[in-house]
């Protein structure tokens, strides 16, 4: 399925919250020790469509600084637009299934799953990966019970790393890692992360800072990639 262009550009201010949200599905371990730091959690089976719920969500309101002028439709570096499949990063070996989650009906974000093997999910309200402007992967760092998450190894990544997302017009578009950020959710920089690109970028978000005392993940790791070849 072919996503809109145009709405998804009109939703960037819907997904500015995406990271604050994001905080309150990432669950520690049920043990209280610190959540696990190294392995690959996949998943099997076709990825849902958007209408697929998620286990856990919060509401909020959109930041009013959350968008820019929408990147012009013949923006270099971009491709026509196709929803993602399915995930894959070389250096980690993360193979992942994409969900397409978006907003519930009070305006919280659909977040993945979190129990073990849970797949990553695509922000449907942001641009399908290959198209200009930032395309959106949740994913958790850790499953309940204190197993990885899919996204457990994305501090493994380092510049110059590839990141594959396979996509349902039979194409596969390649991003290069370009840097990583972590940041505490109490002073996400929306605009940075979320803003509209020229050309077609990549986002993967998940938790980080585990609290033991709290349980809590206090911050958000993003890591940034660009469209290479």
């Amino acid at each position: 399925m072919t996503g809109s262009t145009t709405g998804r550009r009109a939703g960037l201010t819907a997904l500015a919250a995406a990271a604050v949200l994001f905080a309150s599905g990432c669950a520690g371990p049920d043990d209280g020790s610190a959540p696990t730091a190294s392995g690959i959690a996949t998943s099997s089976g076709p990825a849902p469509g958007p209408e697929s719920p998620a286990t856990t969500a919060a509401s909020t309101s959109s930041p009013s600084d959350a968008t820019r002028t929408p990147a012009p439709a013949s923006a270099p570096s971009a491709m026509e637009a196709s929803d993602p499949a399915s995930l894959f990063v070389p250096g980690t070996g993360t193979r992942s299934e994409l969900l397409h989650l978006g907003l519930r009906d009070d305006g919280s974000l659909q977040v993945p799953p979190e129990g073990p093997g849970s797949p990553a999910s695509w922000y449907t309200g942001s641009p399908a990966p290959g198209e200009p402007g930032p395309a959106v992967l949740l994913g958790h760092v850790n499953a309940t019970g204190g197993g990885p998450g899919v996204f457990a190894d994305l501090r493994q990544l380092t510049p110059g790393d590839r990141i594959e997302v396979a996509r349902e017009d039979g194409t596969t578009v390649v991003f290069v890692v370009e840097r990583a950020e972590q940041y505490v959710k109490d002073d996400f920089p929306t605009l940075e992360v979320y803003g509209n690109t020229e050309g077609a970028e990549l986002r993967l978000i998940t938790c980080d800072g585990y609290d033991p005392a709290t349980g809590e993940f206090d911050d958000n790791y993003v890591v940034y990639a660009t469209l290479g070849s």
